[in-house]
């Protein structure tokens, strides 16, 4: 079948993306899904760092590519040996698929799969085949997903059901934002109701954190960021105080402000010194979360001697160390619950062929999370 899609053919183009248009809406050849993949509708996709790091060059990824990994829609076809999704369920999309039979899969740790990393990082599907064409060839798969399109085929591993009546846009927002926010929260750091929190990097994800330790009553939530109208929006949302990162004595007020340290610091923004600042507001005997996604280049320094005497624990987390079956669904009855409000992260809707301009704004830290609606 054709399908309109958002495709990359070249990484590293300079902005303003309005006017250079790394991203190109073409038409595209989409094959049937094949023994375990499923074609799905995309109604819905979120825009991301992660999709702004390929365009830009910190994440480099096979070429051409279509982009998007945080996407919703309505399933048209399984391929197969599916079972547990038919024709007409509303979907969610997970940017790692999980094989279920490596060890991190059989440990419960599927944000860690073997096979879906592979997959990921070659621009394949979790079956190692490409299902995306053009004239000149194959075209790679971004995370499994490629959600900025009309229609794509994923991994039915790479799907988890959501109830029908939840919003495609709000939908989208579980696949990323929320299941990597929230999930360090809740499941890398297990951070204690009650607990002391600072979050540094206001994005979706961090904006997603600040919800999740707003909903365990911590004490005090310190949001951190460099960008003015990020910090107002914290504080919309529930931060007990913010501090602008480019201040000379941010450590120190965050210090102050969370009574010594946080209990549980969270780096969100993608950058050495960001982490190296969140390690710095961590409390004695607390826990620093790392799910910022940085240039593989980058280094950090860190204290080794705090991390020994002071009993600090240190952790990344990825795509918020969770099982998407298992925790999207109570992420989505948390948000109906009017625990988790996450709707207030979506910040503006667009078309699919104004993409462009809103990796700009996005760029710019202008947004918190755009989503491209696709009818």
């Amino acid at each position: 079948m054709k399908t309109r899609a958002a495709v990359l053919r070249e990484i590293g183009r300079p902005g303003p993306y309005a006017e250079t248009r790394p991203l190109g809406i073409e038409e595209v050849d989409l094959d049937p899904p094949g023994k375990g993949e499923v074609l799905v509708r995309i109604r819905a996709a979120g825009l991301c760092h992660s999709d702004l790091s390929v365009i830009d060059g910190n994440r480099p990824r096979p070429m051409p590519m279509v982009l998007g990994h945080e996407a919703a829609g309505v399933v048209e076809e399984v391929g197969p040996g599916v079972t547990h999704l038919q024709r007409g369920d509303h979907v969610v999309a997970a940017f790692v698929p999980s094989c279920g039979h490596c060890i991190p899969c059989a440990t419960g740790r599927p944000a860690l799969c073997e096979p879906g990393f592979k997959a990921n990082s070659a621009g394949t599907l979790l079956s190692g085949e490409r299902r995306l064409r053009d004239s000149h060839g194959t075209v790679n798969h971004h995370l499994g997903v490629s959600g900025f399109a009309q229609h794509s085929v994923l991994a039915a591993n790479s799907l988890v059901k959501v109830p029908a009546d939840l919003p495609f846009a709000e939908a989208a927002l579980f696949g990323c934002a929320v299941i990597t926010g929230v999930g360090a929260v809740v499941n890398t750091a297990q951070m204690p109701h009650g607990a002391s929190a600072a979050v540094i990097g206001l994005g979706g994800v961090g904006l997603a954190a600040l919800l999740a330790a707003r909903m365990l009553d911590a004490e005090h939530i310190v949001a951190v960021d460099m960008n003015e109208r990020k910090l107002a929006v914290a504080r919309e949302l529930g931060a007990t105080a913010t501090v602008n990162a480019a201040e000379p004595d941010a450590a120190e007020r965050i210090r102050a402000l969370t009574q010594g340290g946080a209990a549980c610091a969270f780096e969100m923004a993608g950058s050495a010194r960001a982490l190296e600042l969140a390690y710095k507001v961590t409390a004695r005997g607390g826990t620093t979360v790392t799910a910022g996604l940085p240039h593989p280049q980058q280094m950090v320094s860190l204290q080794h001697v705090s991390l020994v005497a002071e009993e600090r624990t240190l952790k990344g987390s990825y795509l918020g160390s969770c099982v998407p079956s298992r925790d999207i669904p109570h992420y989505i009855d948390w948000y109906r619950a009017g625990r988790l409000p996450v709707d207030r992260l979506l910040s503006e809707r667009l078309r699919l062929d104004d993409i462009n301009a809103a990796f700009d704004r996005l760029a710019a830290g202008e947004s918190i999370r755009q989503v491209v609606e696709i009818d």
